[in-house]
């Protein structure tokens, strides 16, 4: 297998296997009998099972971050993340339950955070508002909504991401413009 196959191969088998039991109870040799590889080429790639896990929320971080740009709204970039949590609940529940808990909140706060910048900055078009106001605008909704998600994988991932998402978005309609706007008589 080439290197990248490899890492797909063994990344693979992690989220199938964290589909199954917790992450303190996987082991190296649980992958690499799940992946047909030997040890010796898990940690030709990795150190540890810690580090395709970081893999794996980077690469998801990043296609989060890319649809995020394709598009104009934010509703979408959180329906994506929304679905790969919903695609592998069980996984998700047993890192958020595992002492890597922070790769999963370093991944929500990094596709969240990403995500709020750009819609924030895209509502101060045309406006003077202070910087500062555009950054502690996106930082405020970056842990209100990743307050949101983590309460949502405590109660079991129960409820529709999708309806929750679009009652925010109902609710908070207009709420971002209208404080950058603010900030620009502040100034």
């Amino acid at each position: 297998m080439s290197g990248n196959l490899t890492k797909n191969a063994i990344m693979t088998s992690l989220v199938k296997l964290l589909n199954e039991k917790p992450l303190d109870k996987i082991t190296v040799k649980d992958i690499v009998e799940d992946c047909g590889i030997n040890r010796n080429t898990f940690y030709y790639h990795y150190h540890d099972i810690y580090d395709p896990l970081k893999d794996i929320f980077n690469i998801e971080t990043k296609k989060a971050l890319e649809l995020a740009g394709a598009h104009s709204n934010w509703q979408d970039s959180f329906l994506y993340s929304a679905q790969f949590i919903l695609n592998n609940k069980r996984a998700v529940y047993h890192v958020y339950s595992s002492v890597e808990r922070d790769q999963l909140e370093r991944y929500m706060y990094n596709v969240v955070g990403a995500i709020m910048t750009h819609y924030v900055r895209k509502e101060a078009e045309g406006l003077d508002a202070a910087e500062e106001d555009i950054e502690l605008l996106a930082m405020f909704y970056k842990h209100a909504i990743v307050g949101i998600y983590n309460e949502w994988i405590q109660r079991g991932l129960k409820g529709d991401p999708e309806e929750v998402i679009l009652r925010i978005s109902r609710l908070l309609d207009g709420n971002i413009r209208s404080s950058l706007e603010r900030s620009c008589l502040a100034k």
